[in-house]
């Protein structure tokens, strides 16, 4: 977040320098809260909103919810998850990118007292956002994150499912371990790659609280970000975000494909 709405960093290992300089260990734990709280129900969410959307329109357009579905019928669930996504976390995807961007000198590094932060916490950080800009404050930047969330939810769960399909040998109808560990990892990388510049610009929209009025919507945001910085400036953290997707996703579909099987084998 940082990397993404400030000037001054010149890159990667610039920010982790100065952040622990100034802050120390503390300074990248900054707003983790508001995802640990938010990421298991919502990944919960996403991932049942992209089945249930797909066997609901494999019924419709082919009469049986268990029928193997087109590209097209997998990116059009992708993309409904990725909408129910932005909806439910933008409030959480607020908190993190203020609780991220607040400065808190650590004590070994200032002479004086330090003031008290504007946020003490990601619930704290909530219930300020709320009582001075509104509930509309919550949803600062959720035009940017649902371009961000329903692309790249719908390339998220394609390039999974091509790549299943064609790793997969023919005549077996469930990926491999490996197959379903490499395909999410790529999945994740592709899925970053296409929301990284609609991620840029939902990090600066947000950060524009109240009384600065930086922004005045989601196409001036990209026109002044671009205008300043050009257009470079959309795919700050690009490496950073593909760095984290491939082992983060790769976690993730083998737990979706586990909890599957599971319920494949159990309960139906």
């Amino acid at each position: 977040v940082r990397i993404q709405t400030e000037k001054h960093y010149k890159g990667f290992w610039h920010c982790v320098q100065e952040t622990y300089r100034t802050e120390k260990v503390w300074g990248f734990y900054k707003g983790v809260s508001a995802s640990v709280l938010a990421i298991s129900a919502i990944s919960s969410v996403s991932f049942g909103t992209y089945k249930n959307f797909l066997c609901t329109i494999c019924k419709l357009r082919y009469g049986a919810a268990d029928a193997k579905p087109s590209k097209l019928d997998v990116s059009l669930a992708g993309g409904a998850a990725g909408a129910v996504r932005a909806v439910l976390t933008n409030p959480s995807e607020v908190a993190k990118v203020r609780m991220q961007t607040q400065r808190n000198p650590h004590p070994s590094i200032t002479s004086h007292l330090a003031s008290k932060p504007k946020y003490q916490g990601s619930l704290h950080c909530l219930k300020m956002i709320t009582k001075e800009e509104g509930f509309g404050g919550l949803y600062k930047g959720c035009s940017a994150l649902l371009c961000r969330d329903c692309s790249a939810s719908a390339i998220y769960f394609l390039s999974y499912s091509a790549l299943c399909d064609w790793l997969t040998p023919a005549g077996k109808n469930k990926p491999s371990f490996l197959v379903v560990l490499l395909s999410g990892g790529v999945a994740g990388v592709l899925a970053w790659g296409l929301g990284t510049p609609m991620d840029v610009i939902k990090s600066r929209m947000q950060i524009d609280e109240s009384e600065q009025h930086n922004y005045k919507g989601l196409i001036h945001c990209v026109r002044e970000s671009v205008r300043k910085e050009g257009a470079k400036v959309l795919f700050k953290g690009l490496v950073l975000n593909c760095i984290r997707a491939f082992p983060v996703n790769m976690v993730v579909f083998v737990t979706y494909e586990a909890v599957l099987r599971f319920s494949d084998y159990y309960i139906n």
